[in-house]
């Protein structure tokens, strides 16, 4: 088993409440991103194996009462929730070696705050007020009751990204079964473990019933358009690139299934004039952190052109300081890209951007002091163009393209000039200026001088082609819930 045969982590898929082997008997090998080691291997799904999931899924929504026991569902996510607790440091250690996620990032996006989030998914599934009584309207001169009632949507698929996996299976997973439905996941076939280990937790540790959650880890990415397009699934979410989402939106399409994307994202870093320049300008390394692996990432620094020289100085020095390698290494907050393809990808889009003029600061290959796996130099490039592709298209590496702009109205439209609106930040020696440039930016979440939007009750997408729907909060339980209106006569006495 490699590196983790100690964690004899969970290699087998979850179906209808049994952990099984790919119904043809066949396994994928699991890949270390910093190592290039095989860690161990997973069961490969089949198109056979998807078919039972659906179809157990389909059978627990329907045939038991599962979605009208909220008491029954907030206690078996409060037992998934004490398992997690209680194999934190094993889920710790799948995610730093399958994913390459830096161990001193775990406590936040990878692993502590996602397990703690199903604390909160467990008290919306018991305080949620699914009815509620409307106000009376006549109809014919005769009074009218109202009830408005949501109930869970049905069966789910859900289709996870590698790169901040667990926290994204339990965003998917937490609020699903919160609201009563039923859920099939797909996980990544390059980070499964962070998916079937949760599936050993239900399994052993829960009382799940039986088709509730469902996992089928496969080396296949076709097999998550069967969620999209069989007709027994009510509802499918995805989260990942904005091209896969628009594939799932198209295979969706023919059965009218509810569907929520969270999708890509090119967020901007505006720094005003009158920002305290040495005090924000190296966190924008942060572009790095994770590989630049993330949606939210700011990879857009728009620098007023009268403090240019000034800002981009700072920022390259900050990007020839940072420190990156081992992912066990808790000095490093940047780590190796997930795959080879990841790694050829970034270095394709470095090389368009020095085709198409832009200044190449520092970095822009393969580091020289790392011998073994997928790693990219953080990449800094000036006097980018907004048009650039580069500047416009999502790279998914640690890459920061350092934008000039004339005054608050030119960065707000630079900032807008995107098919993405996920996310931004702003500094300003103002939070009331930091404020009003930030209501003009079309994007989803916008963090003001430092501040962070990230919690567990924070509905979290995007604008334009960042997505459909929110994922978190109330908004984001909601996706799971239809609603329902029952009109019934007063009745005197």
């Amino acid at each position: 088993m490699g590196e983790l045969e100690a964690l004899a982590p969970e290699t087998r898929n979850l179906i209808d409440g049994e952990r099984v082997e790919a119904s043809n008997g066949g396994t994928f090998e699991n890949l270390n991103p910093a190592t290039e080691k095989v860690l161990g291997t997973c069961a490969d799904g089949t198109k056979d194996d998807m078919q039972a999931a659906i179809a157990a899924a389909r059978r627990a929504f329907d045939e038991s009462d599962w979605s009208r026991d909220a008491e029954t569902r907030a206690r078996c996510l409060q037992q998934l929730y004490d398992a997690m607790l209680e194999e934190k440091e094993q889920l710790r250690s799948i995610v730093v070696h399958e994913a390459g996620a830096p161990v001193t990032l775990t406590p936040w996006m990878h692993v502590d705050d996602p397990i703690g989030m199903m604390a909160y998914w467990v008290e919306k599934a018991r305080g949620f007020a699914y009815e509620q009584e409307m106000d009376p309207v006549p109809f014919m001169g005769r009074p009218q009751r109202r009830i408005l009632q949501r109930e869970a949507v049905g069966v789910v698929g859900a289709i996870t990204p590698w790169n901040v996996p667990l926290y994204l299976n339990i965003a998917k997973i937490g609020p699903a079964l919160a609201a009563g439905c039923t859920l099939v996941l797909k996980p990544a076939p390059d980070t499964p473990w962070s998916a079937t280990h949760i599936g050993r937790l239900a399994a052993e540790k829960t009382d799940l019933p039986p088709g509730v959650l469902n996992v089928v880890a496969s080396s296949d990415h076709l097999l998550g358009e069967m969620l999209s397009s069989d007709a027994r699934i009510d509802a499918v979410t995805f989260t990942g690139s904005t091209a896969v989402g628009r594939r799932v939106m198209e295979c969706a399409s023919a059965t009218v299934k509810k569907v929520f994307l969270e999708l890509g994202g090119k967020s901007a870093n505006l720094v005003l004039d009158d920002a305290d320049f040495a005090g924000v300008l190296p966190g924008a390394a942060m572009t790095c952190v994770h590989g630049g692996q993330g949606c939210a990432i700011t990879t857009r620094l728009l620098l007023p052109r009268s403090r240019y020289e000034e800002g981009l100085e700072i920022v390259k020095g900050a990007f020839e300081s940072w420190g990156y390698g081992d992912p066990t290494n808790p000095a490093f907050f940047q780590g190796p890209q997930i795959s080879r393809k990841q790694q050829q990808r970034v270095l394709a889009y470095i090389q368009q951007g020095v085709k198409e003029g832009a200044r190449l600061v520092t970095g822009g290959g393969i580091p020289a002091h790392l011998e073994k796996g997928f790693f990219v130099e953080p990449t800094l490039f000036a006097d980018v163009d907004p048009g650039a592709t580069i500047a416009q298209e999502e790279i998914f590496g640690p890459v920061l393209c350092v934008i000039p702009y004339e005054d608050d109205d030119d960065a707000v439209r630079i900032a807008n000039e995107s098919i993405y609106g996920l996310s931004g930040s702003i500094a300003s020696g103002s939070d009331e200026r930091a404020l009003s440039v930030a209501r003009r930016i079309r994007t989803g979440t916008i963090g003001l001088n430092g501040a962070q939007w990230f919690h567990p009750d924070t509905p979290f997408g995007g604008y334009k082609q960042s997505g459909l729907g929110r994922e978190n909060g109330t908004a984001g339980f909601e996706e799971y819930l239809e609603t329902k209106v029952i009109a019934l006569p007063v009745r005197d006495g």
